[in-house]
C-alpha cells in the first residue's frame, strides 16, 4: 500500500488520549503515519486530581482554556494532530441515587446527531483505522459510554453516500478497536513483578475490585510494541496538570519494569474489512502492502 496511513483516536476528554493508547500514537508517528485525536467534550466538568492545583482560583473559573491549553502542550509532545468536536462535558454522576446529567451536556445528545461532527471529521482526514472505547466506556463514565456509541454510528455512516450527505465524501474506514490498555493481565503481570522486586504496588487494591468494574474479560487480539514510547506518553499525560498528579500511583512503577515485564499497549479488534490473522501486533495489520 502506497497510500498514506492514517490513525484517528476518538476519546471523550482532554487527557484521555495520553492515559489511553498514547505510546501506540507516538510509535505510529514515528513511523511516519498520520495520527489525529478527536476529542469530543473540553473537560469542563472534570475534577481538578493535582492536589497541588486543587483551591486555585483562577484554573477554577477558567477550567476549559486551561484544559484546552494542557491538551495543546501533549498534543505537541506525542506529534498527533487534534480536533475538537465540540461538545459539553458531562460530568461523573456521584451519589444513590444518582443525579440527572447538566441539561446540554454530550451524553444528553442524540446518538445519530452527536455522530455528524464525527462522521465530518472521517471524511475529512480519511483514517484506515480507528480507536475508541468498548460499549462501557473503558470504565462506566457517561461521555465514555457515549463516545463509544457515536464512534460506532460513525464508522458505518462515514462510508455510506445516503447518511450524512451534508458532511463530505464518503470515506469508509477499515478497521475498529477499542482500546483496553487497562487488562486484568497486564495489571497483574505489573503487580507481581513489583511485589518480586520487594516494592510497593499501587494495583492491590485495584485487582481485589476488578469485577466490580469489569464484570468479564475482554478479548485482546492486539498487541503493539511500544516500550520506547513509554516516556514519552508519560510526559504527555503529566501535560494535563490539572488532572494528573505526578506524584500519584500512576508514575510509582520503575520504567525498566514496565518496558521488560509489559512492552505493548493493547486493543480489543472490534470490526475490520480487511483479512487479518489474530492476534496482531499493528493496528494496520492487513492494510498495509493491501
Amino acid at each position: 500500500m502506497t497510500e498514506q496511513l492514517r490513525l484517528m483516536a476518538v476519546h471523550a476528554h482532554p487527557d484521555d488520549e495520553s492515559s489511553k493508547g498514547a505510546a501506540t500514537m507516538a510509535k505510529y508517528v514515528s513511523e511516519g503515519v498520520d495520527v489525529l485525536v478527536a476529542t469530543c467534550t473540553g473537560g469542563e466538568r472534570g475534577s481538578i486530581l493535582n492536589p497541588k492545583l486543587q483551591g486555585d482560583p483562577y484554573i477554577e473559573e477558567n477550567i476549559h482554556e486551561v484544559r484546552k491549553r494542557e491538551m495543546d502542550e501533549a498534543r505537541d509532545i506525542l506529534g498527533v494532530k487534534q480536533e475538537w468536536l465540540g461538545f459539553v462535558d458531562s460530568g461523573l454522576p456521584e451519589g444513590d441515587p444518582l443525579p440527572p446529567l447538566p441539561e446540554g451536556c454530550f451524553a444528553l445528545q442524540s446518538v445519530e446527531e452527536a455522530a455528524a461532527p464525527l462522521v465530518k471529521l472521517i471524511r475529512e482526514f480519511k483514517p484506515q483505522v480507528i480507536t475508541t472505547y468498548d460499549e462501557n466506556g473503558g470504565y462506566p463514565h457517561p461521555d465514555h459510554i457515549m463516545t463509544h456509541k457515536i464512534t460506532m454510528v460513525a464508522f458505518e455512516a462515514a462510508g455510506d453516500p445516503a447518511r450524512y450527505p451534508e458532511a463530505g465524501e464518503p470515506w469508509q474506514p477499515q478497521k475498529l478497536y477499542y482500546n483496553q490498555g487497562f487488562n486484568r493481565a497486564r495489571t497483574l503481570a505489573l503487580h507481581e513483578a513489583l511485589l518480586a522486586r520487594g516494592l510497593d504496588s499501587p494495583y492491590g487494591e485495584w485487582l481485589a475490585r476488578w469485577k466490580d468494574f469489569e464484570p468479564r474479560e475482554r478479548t485482546l487480539t492486539t498487541f503493539v510494541p511500544c516500550a520506547d514510547f513509554f516516556e514519552i506518553r508519560d510526559k504527555a499525560l503529566i501535560a494535563h496538570a490539572t488532572q494528573i498528579d505526578p506524584d500519584g500511583g500512576w508514575f510509582r512503577v520503575p520504567m525498566d519494569l514496565q518496558q521488560e515485564v509489559w512492552p505493548t499497549e493493547e486493543y480489543e479488534l472490534a470490526k475490520s474489512l480487511v483479512d487479518t490473522s489474530l492476534p496482531e501486533d499493528d493496528l494496520f495489520a492487513g492494510i498495509r502492502n493491501n
